[in-house]
């Protein structure tokens, strides 16, 4: 069996008038992620692990903020379409590992609703998809509560 891990990074700025979602999941806060999608940060750090295992490039190279299909797009849906990708290459997925960093709002209470999200996204078990909030402690940007990160790592594997 071959198994491979890949990472992956993406941070978006917070700003008034937009909605904020998160794995998949809308959150009640008065701001949102700026970005050409729907910037859910914590899907799109998935989908570039995902797709870095799998030697696929990136999120922008497949989901580029220049096309206007993609311009407020549901991350759900890149989601599938990185999975998709990724089984026409042969693998499944082993696990996803991720954080998300954000001052606010407080993210563990959504922690549940977003593995269930995820999980039903892309067809698998919730068991499979751990997710961990924390802040940074006041300092850079997310302490500034400019914005929010997200780290994931994601093994897959030869079906």
């Amino acid at each position: 069996m071959q198994i491979r891990v890949g990472f992956g990074y993406d941070a978006h700025c917070l700003r008034e008038g937009r909605e904020l979602r998160i794995g998949g999941v809308k959150l009640d806060y008065e701001k949102g992620l700026l970005g050409h999608s729907d910037a859910d940060v914590l899907i799109h750090a998935i989908c570039d692990a995902l797709l870095g295992a799998a030697n696929l490039r990136d999120i922008g190279y497949h989901f580029p903020d220049s096309a206007m299909e993609y311009h407020n797009a549901d991350s759900k849906t890149l989601l599938k379409d990185t999975m998709n990708l990724l089984r026409d290459k042969g693998y499944a997925l082993g696990n996803i590992d991720a954080t998300v960093c954000a001052e606010q709002p407080k993210l563990n209470p959504h922690i549940p609703a977003m593995q269930r999200k995820l999980a039903e996204t892309i067809g698998v078990h919730e068991e499979l998809i751990s997710i961990k909030a924390t802040t940074s402690e006041k300092m850079g940007f997310v302490g500034r509560e400019e914005g929010i990160a997200a780290y994931a790592v994601a093994l897959i594997q030869k079906s």
